[in-house]
């Protein structure tokens, strides 16, 4: 099964922000992440997906690629921050694929 967000609600986005907030409405720091022996700073606060690997479709061509959760979770956010013109948050994000997944920028995000 693919995985696809382009199709997320603003209530559901603005659901997700708001439980990046601590407590005490600080925004939390971004996660580190061990995967294969590499250590991984997600390039901002996001729900991290348990998922190992997940298929995700580019939202326009159709064309698939495997990725981990942990950056599936990345991906979903570049695109509700495309919806809100977030553009810092889709900026930090795509840098962050280009860095560590440039097969799948250039399949799901270029």
């Amino acid at each position: 099964m693919s995985h696809r967000l382009d199709t997320i609600s603003p209530h559901l986005f603005r659901i997700i922000l708001f439980m990046m907030k601590n407590k005490w409405g600080e925004v939390l720091k971004p996660k580190t992440i061990k995967w294969h022996d590499q250590t991984i700073t997600i390039p901002f606060n996001c729900a991290i997906y348990t998922d190992k690997e997940t298929k995700v479709q580019n939202r326009f061509g159709g064309e698939e690629c495997t990725l981990p959760g942990y950056a599936v979770a990345v991906y979903d956010t570049i695109i509700g921050a495309e919806k809100f013109e977030e553009w810092n948050t889709v900026r930090l994000g795509l840098d962050w694929f280009m860095k560590y997944f440039p097969k799948q920028y250039m399949t799901l995000l270029d």
